[in-house]
């Protein structure tokens, strides 16, 4: 039997002990997938978007909020002046932003709804063929990314409970053991599923709380069957669903601050809180259904998320697995405060066991020309991707030094030069990337602005602007994109160009500077006539 109170009490225990980590697991899940919308509003609410009058139905191209997106198919499928009335009503302003914060007008279902609203205006062209790709890509996506992902945060709130140094990358820890099918495959039925059950509303939340220990299963052991993994959870949530409901009850509080702060407080305290309360139940459910030897209780078969080894457990477990000569005999993966995954159920091809990523290493003048231009284009192709997906249409606004975003470059640089010796501190990286970044981008935009006259940059419908050339949610996008970089994209890209002959590097730098300062003297040409 297990009771709230002391649930998190537990959580805040462990909450102390990894705090960052465990608030930028959730920073990161919250961006790369719908788990926690609310957590990410406060880094681009679009108020403006609810008072104004329905939009133009001819703009399909247009970013369309979620709430949008139902107005149209609303108004397009009835045709009543009543459905107009009750959109443009003031009330209607809050529904709306409710919807806006816990709706993710990126997912599959809204794509669709896309499609059916072009299909209404009879727009039978290469709007719908693009619009469709983003439907497929947003469903494999889904299955393939968002799902994965939530199972590897549940598989990080797991190990941090007795494993101090558990690190972020955990929640990519299915792509690292290249097993990725059977899970996927059992999320897109939890997923099916519970989405049906929503249409009778009570079933659904029946449902939600039967279903809710499939992905801890699956962080526990990738390899369980689906029906294994269904009948494992409707067991261990037996006779629990109303205290899980009512658990959840216990956080109203708290989202209601979250709420009014925007996001803010989700992002910083409520989400790690909740997350970390959901495992710590997981792990008392699932003891207490091992020790008692229920059914099926050997697929929750990963001891050492509640055993820690001993240091001569692992000695003599090391040398018996070097013995068998392993996927992880050549690179010790062998750390006191960190889960031992050389012993875990699912062991990953030996292609895919690599040495870590040393990001402490030396970079000479060539490797940094190079890695300017290689992050530079990287941005701009990201930026653009990202917009095509969102809009369905290619956008060259902007596009002032084409192909290169020169801002990510030479904040890559910055990086590089400033940051190396506080990479053992990742929390510090990303505070100081954060303003680092909201510096450059401000400063940039403002003498695009003031000298060339062009505006880069359009902040004017976001919070949290300054003066309309930067915003909070932007720059907490890049100071994690920079992480990133100086982390892991940098090393490795390095890696790969210092593979290459000296002479071609040498050439492949000169080339990319000639061109892109060619597209410099382009733009400035202008103003030096000006100045002559």
């Amino acid at each position: 039997m297990w009771k709230r109170k002391e649930l998190k009490k537990n959580a805040r225990r462990s909450i102390r002990q990894n705090y960052w980590r465990m608030v930028s697991v959730c920073f990161l899940i919250a961006l790369l997938t719908a788990s926690y919308p609310l957590a990410t509003a406060f880094l681009g609410v679009h108020p403006l978007s609810h008072i104004d009058t329905i939009s133009n139905l001819h703009q399909t191209f247009e970013t369309e909020t979620t709430s949008q997106i139902l107005e149209e198919t609303a108004t397009r499928l009835f045709h009543n002046t009543d459905i107009e009335n009750l959109y443009q009503n003031p009330s209607a302003t809050y529904t709306n932003l409710l919807v806006d914060l816990y709706a993710d007008s990126t997912s599959t279902f809204f794509a669709v709804l896309k499609i059916f609203n072009t299909f209404l205006d009879e727009h039978f062209d290469f709007i719908v063929f693009i619009l469709g790709i983003s439907a497929i890509l947003a469903f494999l996506y889904r299955i393939f990314v968002n799902n994965i992902l939530i199972i590897g945060e549940k598989r990080f709130f797991l190990e941090s409970k007795n494993y101090k140094d558990t690190r972020i990358s955990k929640i990519f820890f299915l792509y690292k053991l290249h097993y990725i099918r059977r899970p996927a495959f059992t999320m897109f039925f939890r997923s099916l599923y519970q989405f049906l059950w929503n249409f009778t509303v009570i079933g659904g939340i029946y449902k939600h709380y039967e279903y809710w220990m499939i992905p801890y299963i699956l962080a526990e052991n990738p390899r369980i069957s689906k029906k294994n993994a269904f009948f494992l959870s409707r067991q261990l949530s037996n006779h629990n669903k109303k205290k899980l409901l009512l658990l959840d009850l216990s956080f109203l509080g708290w989202k209601m601050l979250s709420l009014l702060s925007l996001g803010l407080v989700d992002f910083l305290y409520v989400n790690p809180y909740m997350a970390t309360c959901k495992a710590e139940l997981y792990l008392t459910l699932r003891r207490n259904y091992v020790l008692s030897r229920s059914p099926g209780y050997e697929y929750l078969d990963d001891s050492y998320l509640e055993h820690i080894p001993s240091e001569d457990e692992l000695l003599i477990s090391k040398a018996l697995y070097d013995d068998s000569e392993g996927p992880y005999t050549q690179t010790s993966y062998f750390a006191p405060d960190q889960y031992p995954v050389f012993l875990f159920s699912v062991q990953p091809p030996f292609s895919a066991v690599r040495s870590p990523v040393n990001p402490v290493r030396k970079y000479d003048l060539w490797s940094c020309i190079f890695l300017f231009h290689a992050f530079s284009i990287f941005g701009w192709i990201v930026e653009n991707l990202i917009h095509l997906l969102k809009t369905g249409e290619f956008s060259f606004d902007g596009a002032v030094f084409f192909p290169w975003a020169p801002m990510y470059g030479i904040f890559g640089i910055l990086l590089l030069l400033f940051m190396k010796k506080l990479i053992p501190k990742p929390e510090l990286v990303f505070f100081l990337n954060f303003a680092v970044y909201t510096l450059i981008e401000y400063l940039a935009s403002w003498i695009l602005e003031l000298g060339y006259s062009l505006k880069v940059t359009a902040y004017s419908d976001y919070l949290f602007t300054l003066n309309e050339h930067t915003y909070i949610g932007g720059s907490a996008v890049f100071a994690l994109l920079g992480c990133a970089f100086l982390y892991y994209l940098a090393p490795k890209w390095t890696e790969a160009f210092s593979h290459l002959k000296k002479n071609i590097r040498i050439v492949l730098c000169i080339l990319l500077s000639l061109i892109f300062l060619g597209f410099v003297f382009k733009i400035s040409l202008p103003y030096i006539w000006w100045l002559a």
